[in-house]
């Protein structure tokens, strides 16, 4: 797991960094089959369920599950999340980050900060003896705390030999509840946090796949792939240069 989350960090960072005014969804897709063709990965998402690309691309109020595009061009102000898992020697990662390009207005920039400071505490909340339910509780709070919205339709899970495995990590809940945590489990944290309460309802286009918040509001996305360990919780999908 450790290996294939370097590889899948790596590539998530090439995709984001890549977003740019006048980019096209689909060639930041290119890049993704690129990566995994030189490092002999396969994207975990690509034919999963029948999923066309290699990664999600998801913009403003796509919550996630977007479908590359050479049609969709990104523009200055968007919020771009890119989400990709790779499958590398019997194992998968899972990892999301939210670009907010050219962004200026404070309270959209206040939702990415946020979503990021529910992410960690998610990844707080996680450790040996602790219930799947203190993680969606401390990622609620820190969002409701913030004034906006939690996503309860689509949640984190397990991940390791497969895309999703036991337990489910939802981003709410209650503290003492749901799965016990032991070492050795791997779960995909990925809080949805959305710009309106009333964002929280979501629904899926007619391509069957992308899900966008039901009142179009902006929403915003990050994800981490951590281990449980017998000290506490290890983040798997940090970037290779983290101090």
């Amino acid at each position: 797991m450790r290996d294939t989350c370097r590889y899948g960090a790596e590539v998530r960072d090439l995709c984001a960094a890549a977003v740019a005014p006048g980019v096209t969804t689909g060639e930041i897709d290119e890049i993704a089959k690129a990566y995994c063709k030189k490092h002999s990965l396969k994207a975990s998402f690509l034919g999963y369920a029948g999923f066309p690309g290699n990664l999600c691309v998801s913009i403003n109020d796509e919550v996630i599950h977007g479908i590359p595009s050479y049609d969709r061009v990104i523009k200055p102000g968007d919020l771009v999340k890119t989400d990709i898992g790779v499958f590398k020697n019997g194992f998968n990662s899972d990892s999301s980050r939210t670009v907010a390009l050219c962004v200026t207005d404070p309270e959209v920039l206040r939702l990415v900060e946020t979503t990021k400071a529910c992410l960690a505490a998610g990844i707080a909340a996680a450790c040996p003896g602790a219930h799947t339910g203190d993680i969606g509780a401390a990622i609620e709070k820190v969002a409701l705390d913030a004034g906006f919205g939690v996503v309860r339709d689509w949640i984190g899970h397990g991940v390791g030999r497969t895309v999703h495995e036991k337990p489910d990590v939802p981003n709410y809940g209650k503290p003492g509840k749901g799965t016990i945590l032991k070492p050795g489990m791997t779960l995909a944290i990925e809080p949805m946090i959305t710009m309106t309460k009333k964002g929280e309802k979501t629904l899926v286009l007619d391509d069957n796949w992308t899900v966008v918040t039901r009142d179009r509001s902006l929403s915003a996305h990050f994800e981490h792939t951590v281990a449980i360990t017998d000290d506490g919780c290890e983040i798997l999908t940090l970037p290779a240069d983290y101090p």
